[in-house]
């Protein structure tokens, strides 16, 4: 059988000596940037072809669990804001959850920690070239946007993220499909301990069928939308808008 990881990491495969080269000055240009938009385009649909929309990510026993689960990007955001609500344990936190839903949301950890949870054992891929596999645990994404109760026009899921990244927070988005799977949580939890700074708490994405910088942390607010464009440069998230990284990053 053809999977979807092994399909695309044959594709990706040919194409990596390129890309490890730190072909900067190449990726820059207009051809290129075309190009790469072309085989995001053709990285999901293959996607999509090769698996079913319910199709899960691979889930591995406790043994397997790597001794560190690596930090990368922010450790740590650096605000004040975010500062005062580490020093008390997250106790003033809120997630809202808002945009084009009817019951707009805001939940304290408590609450969050009520919800119905899931635990999944699944490894993470980062664009650079790592892996580690944790045990997560945390509430459905689908439940939350089902008790927000979205609107005929949703489309998209956006995540304003506590982290700064020069001028702007971090911010990424997916889809409904993506949102609504199972494996797709909001995490407070990683290897049976409350989820790490560096790790991103309070809160974090894991949508495990797509690559790290997919799964925001330090997550504020969750918004939904019928579209991308007004978000940041338009193109669904602060990588995707800075250095041209693919909108979709399926594995």
């Amino acid at each position: 059988m053809i999977t979807r990881r092994s399909l695309i990491g044959s594709l990706g495969a040919s194409a990596g000596g390129l890309l490890l080269s730190g072909c900067d000055r190449i990726a820059a240009t207009p051809a290129a940037r075309r190009f790469f938009e072309g085989t995001e385009a053709l990285t999901r649909d293959l996607s999509r072809l090769t698996a079913s929309r319910h199709a899960l990510a691979q889930e591995f026993p406790d043994a397997q669990i790597s001794a560190t689960f690596r930090s990368n990007g922010t450790n740590r955001p650096g605000n004040a804001d975010y500062a005062e609500l580490a020093a008390n344990g997250f106790r003033d936190y809120r997630l809202r959850v808002d945009g084009l839903v009817r019951r707009p949301l805001t939940l304290s950890m408590d609450q969050i920690h009520r919800l119905p949870r899931r635990t999944q054992t699944t490894r993470h891929d980062c664009v650079e070239g790592w892996s580690a596999i944790g045990k997560w645990t945390g509430t459905p994404l689908g439940g939350l946007l089902r008790d927000a109760d979205l609107m005929p026009a949703a489309r998209y899921v956006v995540f304003h993220c506590a982290d700064d990244y020069g001028s702007s927070k971090y911010y990424e988005s997916i889809d409904l499909l993506d949102a609504f799977h199972p494996q797709t949580i909001m995490a407070w939890g990683l290897n049976g301990h409350a989820l790490p700074i560096a790790n991103g708490a309070p809160l974090r994405l894991r949508v495990e069928r797509q690559l790290g910088y997919k799964h925001a942390k330090y997550v504020m607010r969750i918004e939904v939308v019928d579209s991308l464009l007004r978000i940041g440069a338009g193109k669904g998230g602060y990588w995707e808008d800075s250095n041209d990284y693919a909108w979709f990053a399926g594995i």
